[in-house]
C-alpha cells in the first residue's frame, strides 16, 4: 500500500480518514460553513461544527451527507475537497482513494460519491461496503468459510450483515442510527417537559445517561435548554428510565434489523454466529447496556471491536491489501463507466 493512498468513512456524522502505514489521520464532524453572500467555504470540521446553532443568517452551517449518502453535491464536493487537501497537503502524486459507503446505496448515490472524489484530485476511486469495511477494521479473518455478523451503528445508517469466503452473504440497511436517536431524544423532551433543546445537547445527554438495560429512576442527568412557554432559559433532570422512553422504538428497530439478517441467513452460518457472537461496531456500538440488551432480546453473545468508532475507516484503508481477494462490497469505479 503506497504511503499517498488514502481511506475516507464518509459518515453522517463524523469523516474519518487514513493514510498509508499513518492509520487515522483526520476524524471530524461532516460539517461545512460558507458565506451565502459570497459563495466562499468558511470552515469545515471541527470549526464549522463549533458554529453549529451560533452562526448569524449569512453563513449557512450544513451537513451535506444525510444517512450516509450525499444530499448537495456541491457542499459534499467542497467538504470533502478540503479535508482531501488538508491530509495531502500539496503532493504531485495524486492520490488512490476508496470510499466507505452503506450497503444498500444506489449507482446515482455512488457516482455523486465518486465525482466529489475525484474533484479532490484522486488517481483512482474504489467504493467499499460498510459492513465489509468494518470486518477488515475489526480484524476478522473474513477469508473463511464461517459466518460472521457485523452491526455497524453510525450517525445516519445502521448496517448489519453476515459475511463469509470475503462476500457479503446477506444484510440490511435502516436509516435509524445515532441522529435519529438524538431527534428522538430533542422530541421527548419537548414534547414532556416544553424544553427546546439542540442536537449538541441531545447528543451529550445520550452518551452520559444512555442505560438500555437497567435503566434507574434514580441517576439523573441536568438537561438545559429554553422553555417553549416562557422563552427563557430552563432547565430539568432527565432520568434513566425517560430516556429509555425516549429512545426505545429506535433501539428495538436496530433489533428487528438483526433479526431479519439472521432470518435470512442460511442455517449453517446462523450455527456460526451463534459460536461466534456478534461485532458492534461504530458510534452506536458504544451506547450503555446495548450489549446486554442484543443477548437478552436475541439470545447471542455480543462484543464492541476494538476502536470502534474508527473501525470502519481503518478497514477501508486496509483494503487496498486485500483489493484482488474480495468477492463482494468492494468495486473499482471503471465499472461505472462514468466517462
Amino acid at each position: 500500500m503506497a504511503n499517498t493512498d488514502i481511506g475516507i468513512d464518509l459518515g453522517t456524522s463524523n469523516i474519518v480518514i487514513t493514510m498509508g502505514n499513518k492509520g487515522v489521520i483526520l476524524n471530524e464532524p461532516s460539517v461545512i460553513a460558507y458565506n451565502t453572500r459570497t459563495d466562499k467555504v468558511l470552515a469545515v470540521g471541527k470549526k464549522a461544527y463549533e458554529m453549529i446553532g451560533r452562526n448569524p443568517d449569512y453563513i449557512c452551517v450544513a451537513r451535506p451527507i444525510i444517512n450516509g449518502v450525499i444530499s448537495d453535491d456541491d457542499l459534499a464536493h467542497s467538504m470533502i475537497r478540503e479535508f482531501i487537501l488538508k491530509v495531502n497537503k500539496h503532493q504531485l502524486v495524486k492520490p488512490r482513494i476508496i470510499i466507505c459507503v452503506p450497503s444498500f446505496i444506489t449507482d446515482i448515490e455512488s457516482r455523486a460519491v465518486v465525482e466529489a472524489a475525484k474533484s479532490a484530485g484522486s488517481r483512482q476511486v474504489y467504493l467499499i461496503q460498510e459492513p465489509v469495511a468494518a470486518m477488515i477494521g475489526a480484524g476478522v479473518n473474513i477469508a473463511k468459510a464461517r459466518g460472521h455478523m457485523i452491526v455497524d451503528i453510525g450517525g445516519g445508517t445502521t448496517d448489519v450483515a453476515i459475511v463469509s469466503m470475503n462476500g457479503v452473504v446477506t444484510c440490511h440497511t435502516i436509516k435509524t442510527a445515532g441522529n435519529a436517536i438524538d431527534r428522538s431524544i430533542i422530541k421527548y423532551i419537548q414534547n414532556k417537559y416544553k424544553l427546546l433543546i439542540g442536537e449538541r445537547t441531545a447528543e451529550k445527554v445520550k452518551i452520559e445517561l444512555c442505560n438500555l438495560y437497567d435503566p434507574n429512576d434514580e441517576v439523573t442527568y441536568t438537561v438545559k435548554g429554553r422553555s417553549l412557554i416562557k422563552g427563557l432559559p430552563y432547565q430539568i433532570d432527565l432520568s434513566e428510565i425517560e430516556l429509555f422512553k425516549a429512545i426505545e422504538d429506535d433501539t428495538f428497530e436496530i433489533m428487528e434489523a438483526i433479526r431479519k439478517v439472521l432470518e435470512d441467513a442460511p442455517p449453517e452460518l446462523v450455527g456460526d454466529i451463534y459460536d461466534n457472537g456478534v461485532l458492534l461496531t461504530g458510534g452506536g456500538a458504544l451506547l450503555g447496556g446495548l450489549i446486554q440488551l442484543i443477548k437478552r432480546t436475541l439470545g447471542i453473545r455480543c462484543r464492541i471491536a476494538k476502536d470502534a468508532v474508527n473501525c470502519v475507516a481503518k478497514g477501508t484503508g486496509m483494503a487496498f491489501k486485500s483489493m484482488t481477494t474480495l468477492l463482494d462490497g468492494f468495486e473499482a469505479v471503471t465499472v461505472y463507466k462514468y466517462r
